[in-house]
């Protein structure tokens, strides 16, 4: 598969229509639709389903579609790197990042990088530790900020002196709100929004002990931004980090007994990086050791 024949599917799947796509693409109709056609046939599926008004992908039209974004995207950005001037730093950091107050450390890391490099570029992706693993793995991420517990064991990593608080996110008129601390007891009976992650379960699941099989799990959720919109609507409570953001009509009440957990930036042992990659490494290695008065205003926070 050339890269030029999968930017040209991709844009097919965007316009559902083979007229409109050869126009934004500067080809003419009959040659783009050849070249869609040789490409299901040197794949040995069908990739769409054509009908007189649209083109709808298959499932396996589909499947190559995340496929094609995946290496388009680090296409993209290989030839970026490559692009660099010899005499200054410059190039692109990608950084999956997870919902945790730890995220203010790592913006001020990066606030500090950019007024020495102002020529590199931050790409920041939000999303679960296991989806930021992913990326890590196919290279689309250089690094990754993730809440613990996580699966590290294949990664260099440093963890980060900020511990996130557990607790209770509910609606200013639920009777949970008036409380200062709520015991697994408490929560039985209250519709519950848990994290979608297992291992996250997991630890839930040992904090509620015995009681877990008996609670009412109405909802999962991967970003808690999501997840408090559910809980304004009156679907439940979501058990989720105090995140030092505060969301209108809803308040945060913590667990007890507490818990809490921290979080690390890692990174993939031994891999090849670009200067820019490895010159941030390098001066976060050293910010990270020089954080402790930073991590005590933040648990008082």
């Amino acid at each position: 598969m050339e890269l030029r024949v999968l930017k040209y599917f991709l844009m097919v799947a965007r316009e559902e229509n083979i007229t409109r796509a050869a126009a934004l693409l500067n080809i003419t109709q009959p040659t783009l639709s050849r070249q869609m056609i040789q490409l299901e046939e040197e794949l040995g599926v069908k990739l769409f389903d054509r009908n007189r008004h649209r083109i709808l992908l298959t499932d396996d039209g589909m499947l190559l579609k995340r496929r094609a974004q995946e290496i388009v995207s680090l296409a993209d950005r290989t030839e970026r790197e490559f692009q660099r001037r010899e005499d200054t730093l410059t190039g692109e950091i990608s950084i999956g990042c997870g919902e945790t107050r730890s995220m203010s450390m790592l913006s001020s890391w990066i606030t500090a990088f950019r007024k020495a490099y102002p020529l590199v570029q931050f790409q920041i992706y939000s999303a679960t530790a296991d989806d930021i693993k992913d990326r890590m793995e196919k290279g689309i991420l250089d690094m990754g900020l993730m809440t613990e517990p996580v699966d590290i064991g294949k990664y260099e990593f440093i963890r980060l002196p900020v511990r996130e608080a557990w607790g209770v996110l509910v609606r200013k008129d639920s009777p949970l709100a008036g409380r200062r601390r709520v015991s697994p007891e408490d929560l039985l009976g209250t519709p519950l929004l848990t994290a979608s992650r297992e291992l996250v379960r997991n630890e839930l699941k040992n904090w509620f002990g015995d009681l877990y099989d008996r609670l009412e799990i109405a909802a999962t959720y991967n970003l808690v931004v999501n997840a408090s919109e559910l809980v304004r609507q009156g679907a439940g409570a979501a058990v989720c980090f105090r995140l030092g953001v505060a969301f209108e009509d809803l308040c945060f009440v913590p667990l007890d007994p507490e818990l809490k957990t921290g979080s690390v930036l890692a990174w993939k042992k031994s891999q090849m990086v670009t200067p820019a990659v490895s010159r941030f490494l390098q001066f976060v290695k050293q910010a990270g050791k020089n954080q402790p008065e930073a991590a005590q205003q933040a648990e008082k926070e």
